[in-house]
């Protein structure tokens, strides 16, 4: 294992020093926490907006704070939960008297901390809500679906429209709104190696490719032989669009999210294929976004998210 690191037990400590002193202009982090939150947090007469999970997925989440975005980032220590203290201090760092509202990726440890984060708060008189993203297609029974990629959907949407001024029972309903017309699949070609083990998390022989595969390295829906960037989009895509049957005539965004160790080179050479394949459809491409928005540290391969665009998602998307 190669990494630029010192010790492993503190490899997100430093990245949290690291990124605060990247962007002050922007972020600060609470003392004593693995919290990063907006300078000008908690700001006055705003709905609160706080996500997180646990590192190796950066930018997610801390790269999402600012305005129009998230009010406050927590993060856990590598691919693990942060813990509910953690959550909670940010939830009290962003709360103007106006509420806070809690996006949380579909994992059985995000949810129970952030619902006890959320215990907590209400104890202290300030009011949440919670919502749950799900939009991980690769897994077929939707209750156990994993938050994924289209996560950031979600943060862009929702962070955008409380800037504007939704209480948080209409931030709430507006996140699951956008939820609900989100899914993502993704394909790895080679597993990301947790610092503290120094061990790669699955392992896949070099004509090999998984699909479905989760941002934790969980196991994928099937292992088959590597297959060209066409094909492999194809099948990826199929699924998303065939998941939320998407018809002739809508309107869509799409996430072309490298996984880590992605070159862009291939990004857009999938997102090549992404787009005539819309085109074909007929179906409407709006936005397009490329790049690294929610990786599995050096994992190899790339998720395709597809949002349904309506006027209301449109107007805080764009």
């Amino acid at each position: 294992m190669k990494k630029i690191i010192n010790r492993p037990e503190n490899v997100v400590d430093e990245m949290l020093e690291g990124m605060a002193a990247a962007h002050p202009d922007t972020l600060k982090r609470l003392p004593d926490s693995n919290v990063l939150v907006r300078n000008e947090a908690p700001v006055l007469g705003k709905v609160g907006l706080v996500s997180g999970g646990g590192s190796g997925h950066e930018p997610a989440h801390a790269g999402f704070v600012g305005e129009n975005m998230l009010d406050a980032a927590v993060a856990g220590e590598v691919f693990t939960s942060p813990t509910p203290d953690q959550i909670f201090e940010a939830v009290k760092a962003v709360d103007s008297g106006n509420g806070v509202l809690l996006i949380v990726k579909n994992y059985s440890g995000d949810v129970m901390n952030f619902e006890m984060a959320a215990e907590m708060a209400e104890a202290e008189g300030i009011r949440t809500e919670q919502v749950v993203i799900k939009d991980d297609a690769a897994v077929e029974k939707e209750d156990d679906r994993r938050g994924v990629a289209g996560t950031i959907f979600v943060h862009k949407i929702v962070g955008t429209a409380v800037e504007e001024g939704l209480n948080l029972d209409e931030a709430a309903e507006l996140a699951r709104h956008t939820a609900e017309n989100v899914r993502s699949m993704g394909v790895s070609l080679k597993p990301g190696v947790v610092p503290a083990s120094g061990q790669p998390g699955f392992t896949l022989q070099e004509d090999e490719m998984e699909l479905g595969t989760g941002i934790h390295g969980e196991p994928g829906m099937e292992r088959k032989p590597m297959q060209e960037a066409d094909r492999l989009t194809e099948e990826l895509l199929e699924k998303v669009l065939d998941d939320m049957d998407v018809a002739a005539g809508e309107d869509v965004a799409i996430m072309t999210n490298g996984q880590g160790s992605t070159p862009l080179m291939e990004l857009y050479i999938v997102h090549r294929k992404v787009a005539q394949m819309l085109k074909e459809r007929n179906i409407h491409l709006k936005q397009s976004m490329v790049g690294e928005y929610m990786t599995s540290l050096e994992m190899a391969g790339c998720s395709l998210s597809i949002l349904r665009l309506d006027e209301t998602l449109k107007k805080y998307l764009l």
